[in-house]
């Protein structure tokens, strides 16, 4: 199918069936599954799996190393012959313990329009609203395929897309692109920063404070480290790329997470140091965290090693994603817009799966789905109905599309 061109959307689609899935009621059963990324995600991956099979779309399961959690591949029209369009979701979710929780985070509520739970924006609200539509994708007779990507362990660092993006390039045509539906409030957004994390643990040598000499402070070595990071970002902020389409228009970088020291009259012997980068597209987040590593291995380690040679650091990596961005001129992007009926696009600081989609599969991808990443993580997350029933006109259009 021939990319389609600028024209606008059609404003009044055609009513739903009667008989349609409700995307309310099935965000309501997304929400009731438990799919914090710390647990197993099963249950609601074979909820989604036999929903999928049961209205005649084709399912491949992509399980992880233990066993306990898997992805899944939905795919509706030619998909073995022709290149089609992919709908990404994740189905993991953040924690809800410890926060201020007006009900139950995982039984979905309703008040004034506003649908409750979490999960609701980041983001079974999209994945609600692709599920609901799936009768309709089976029913219209693609002649361009529709996919829908549901991962896993996204929220600990896009973990569970990578699998499933190998196995979609080894059973489908490459697609022609990608709408990840992270909330966005249905903008078009064709970019977002890379993050590279790791933690850097520093073993010095204790000793009394007293003969502190003797030792090897391990919370000061860790503090020169942390002091590196910061000067970097200080420079990337004074001096680096910019991209006026970021809130933060820089590459950023910062520790956030620093332990350390037993008493005070003890010299430490450990401290450990988590820090990220964030980048825009001009910058690469991996190449600086890589240089912020070096400087504690090849300058900070070999002081520490004068004194003690069992002294040195140890490198946790913590989180590796790649930037998106997309062209937004590309044909993905206009077709984007077309389909939401907006003339605008936008980049964001968050990450999505978006960056490894383009990365990894080679597939276009634009960032775009109900909710907002304002209420996501946070107690009382909500998406509102508009908001759903705006994303369904966007789904619907593309069937259209794909109906040749």
């Amino acid at each position: 199918m021939s990319e389609p061109g600028p024209t606008k959307p059609e404003r009044n689609a055609a009513p739903p069936p009667s008989d349609a899935p409700d995307p309310v009621a099935l965000l309501e059963r997304l929400v009731a599954f438990d799919t914090v990324s710390a647990r197993s995600n099963l249950p609601l991956i074979d909820w989604v799996e036999a929903y999928c099979r049961r209205h005649g779309a084709v399912v491949e399961r992509v399980v992880d190393p233990t066993g306990l959690k898997a992805a899944l591949l939905v795919s509706v029209g030619p998909f073995a012959s022709r290149p089609g369009y992919v709908l990404s979701g994740h189905s993991d979710v953040v924690p809800a313990e410890g926060q201020p929780w007006s009900s139950d985070p995982f039984i979905l509520r309703e008040a004034e329009g506003r649908l409750y739970g979490r999960g609701t924006s980041d983001m079974k609200g999209f994945l609600a609203v692709c599920l609901a539509l799936l009768p309709e994708m089976a029913a219209a007779e693609l002649t361009t395929p529709i996919h829908l990507a549901i991962s896993y362990d996204e929220e600990v660092g896009c973990l569970g897309v990578r699998p499933l993006i190998d196995r979609m390039l080894a059973c489908i045509p490459r697609p022609l692109g990608c709408f990840v539906g992270e909330p966005t409030g249905m903008e078009v957004v064709v970019g977002h920063k890379g993050k590279s994390a790791a933690r850097l643990t520093f073993r010095g040598r204790a000793s009394h404070s007293a003969l502190a000499p003797q030792g090897v402070n391990a919370v000061e070595y860790a503090a020169r480290f942390i002091e590196h990071v910061r000067l970097s970002a200080e420079a990337l902020a004074r001096d680096g790329a910019r991209d006026p389409l970021y809130d933060v228009p820089h590459t950023t970088g910062l520790s956030s997470v620093v332990q350390g020291g037993t008493a005070l009259n003890i010299v430490p012997d450990t401290c450990s140091v988590a820090f990220e980068y964030r980048a825009i597209g001009a910058d690469d987040a991996g190449a600086l965290a890589a240089a912020a590593i070096a400087y504690a291995t090849d300058t900070l380690v070999p002081l520490m090693r004068a004194v003690d040679a069992a002294c040195g650091v140890t490198v946790e990596p913590l989180i590796d994603y790649p930037g998106l961005d997309t062209d937004p001129e590309a044909p993905i992007v206009t077709l984007a817009k077309r389909l939401a009926g907006r003339n605008g696009h936008a980049k964001v600081s968050y990450g999505t799966e978006g960056g490894l989609f383009e990365r990894l599969g080679g597939v276009p991808a634009v960032v775009i789905g109900p909710g907002s990443i304002a209420r996501a993580h946070k107690a009382d997350e909500y998406v509102t109905r508009d908001e759903l029933e705006a994303c369904a006109g966007f789904v619907r259009r593309l069937i259209r599309d794909c109906r040749g």
